[in-house]
């Protein structure tokens, strides 16, 4: 079975952005290290994206291609209100902010064993399926 993966924001923006080189190419490499894997991101990953690239001067168009691009190279989770119910519940169990525990929630609704984000306690395991892998963190361990 292909491994199932969700991306958090900050991933995806530093993939974008060139301006922090180190977190650009850890970004860059993380992404062409899960080629072959299931990828999946949300709509709130979507829509915080825009907000991201926009505070740093990117252009309508030139992200909207690229949310474009996105759409066809990963599984866009919907958010729906059953969604939001189960962030509620890992926001109470788990102590993270709304918008990280609707990461958590949208990755556990799509099945994902690991989620890429630099926000959340690096290889903390929630609900004894889904680990939370801080790539930049990976990097730094692999040089130790």
């Amino acid at each position: 079975m292909t491994e199932r993966v969700f991306i958090d924001t900050n991933i995806l923006v530093y993939a974008f952005l060139e301006n922090d080189t180190v977190r650009h190419d850890s970004a860059f490499k993380l992404m062409s290290d899960i080629i072959g894997a299931e990828i999946f991101i949300s709509i709130q990953v979507m829509s915080e994206i825009y907000a991201a690239l926009s505070k740093n001067g990117v252009g309508h168009e030139e992200i909207a291609e690229y949310l474009y691009e996105l759409e066809e190279k990963t599984n866009i989770q919907p958010i729906c209100f059953d969604t939001v119910k189960k962030c509620l519940s890992l926001k109470k169990k788990y102590s993270y902010s709304y918008w990280d525990s609707l990461v958590l929630a949208s990755s556990l609704e799509s099945g994902c064993t690991v989620v890429y984000s630099e926000d959340m306690q690096h290889r903390q395991v929630i609900e004894q399926t889904l680990t939370i892998m801080n790539p930049f963190l990976i990097i730094s361990e692999k040089i130790v």
